[in-house]
């Protein structure tokens, strides 16, 4: 039966989404929610690829095309998002979404095609992007299970911080105090910070499959986090705590207490997420029992003729993110969003 690849139709989407929902590779980047929230936030066109024989969806390629001074033209599946890359029945499907993708960029005069694989089965090429990992956890029933599960430093951390009368407090609809502390923490990163809109339109498109807990001492919101639930999985994906108070360990209890919950809940997996190597974040996930696992991204170039480097650990951005952090909180919040599309 032969394959047929074309331009995906609004009246796809359920078909789209279900195919997602069954794929071994499949992730809530994949969903039409999150071509939703891209084109609501930050205007960019999709041009989403699906492959069909017998008029049934066997594969499907998220792709949106961006443009700026600085990016000049790519096509990224998927943007501010950690996986993408083409989902596909067999091997012949992958290569003619591949192909098509290739023709697709050649056609639009792109730098780059830049597919972030979750696994090598995406790719029809190899990686030549071997910056990140990601880091899962397989979950357990009770407390002193997890506990066992944990390095002794790491156990030893978490039993400290448990003393604590922490709070976590479970949210989908306010968006303020996440906000507000994760724009502070980006700020102290040196990255610019995310629109409003962008929270609010994955709360709105996520409706079930999303929330954002806050951990809360006296009132006072010290660790927050926004987390996707898809398939038995919980993925921390954006989280951020208040250094002020580092030494009551709050980060260390979300963290914790997450697992904990997911694995009273069900959930089977918990997904601490992609971080760069040699990085703090990369450090501090390889000290609760994960699993670690390569992800294979792949920068096919078009027009461009080496593979770029946006990211923030790059010595070229260094003058920048230095500046970033020295700037007063008001400023960055306003600059921020306009700023941070420009590295999708």
């Amino acid at each position: 039966m032969s394959i047929v690849v074309r331009n995906f139709q609004a009246e796809d989407a359920g078909e789209w989404d279900a195919f997602v929902q069954q794929h071994p590779y499949g992730t809530v980047f994949h969903l039409t929610a999150w071509k939703r929230c891209i084109e609501k936030t930050f205007a960019f066109r999709s041009t989403y690829l699906v492959a069909t024989a017998g008029g049934e969806i066997e594969g499907v390629l998220p792709l949106f095309l961006v443009q700026n001074p600085i990016l000049k033209k790519a096509l990224i599946s998927v943007p501010f998002a950690v996986y993408g890359g083409i989902l596909a029945d067999s091997d012949g499907v992958l290569h003619a979404l591949y192909d098509q993708a290739n023709a697709l960029g050649r056609e639009l005069g792109v730098e780059y095609i830049d597919l972030r694989n979750g696994y090598p089965e995406q790719a029809p090429a190899p990686s030549n992007v071997s910056q990140y990992a990601t880091f899962t956890k397989t979950l357990s029933g009770t407390e002193e299970e997890l506990l066992e599960t944990l390095p002794k430093k790491t156990r030893n951390m978490v039993r400290k911080a448990l003393k604590t009368p922490f709070k976590t407090k479970v949210e989908t609809e306010d968006i303020t105090n996440f906000e507000s502390l994760h724009s502070r923490t980006l700020r102290r990163l040196g990255t610019p910070s995310f629109p409003k809109e962008h929270f609010r339109a994955i709360l709105a498109n996520f409706r079930g499959k999303v929330d954002i807990r806050e951990v809360v001492l006296n009132d006072r919101v010290m660790a927050v986090s926004m987390n996707f639930y898809f398939r038995g999985n919980m993925h921390t994906y954006y989280a951020a705590a208040d250094p002020e108070f580092s030494a009551l360990a709050p980060n260390t209890y979300m963290y914790f207490d997450h697992l904990r919950w997911a694995g009273q809940n069900g959930y089977e997996i918990f997904e601490f997420g992609r971080s760069k190597k040699g990085t703090g974040p990369f450090e501090f996930k390889t000290h609760w029992g994960t699993e670690m696992r390569e992800l294979p991204y792949n920068m096919v170039l078009v027009r461009g003729t080496q593979v770029p480097n946006y990211s923030p650990t790059n010595s070229k951005f260094s003058l920048a993110i230095d500046l970033w952090r020295r700037l007063p909180l008001p400023v960055t919040r306003v600059l921020g969003p306009k700023l941070i599309r420009m590295f999708p």
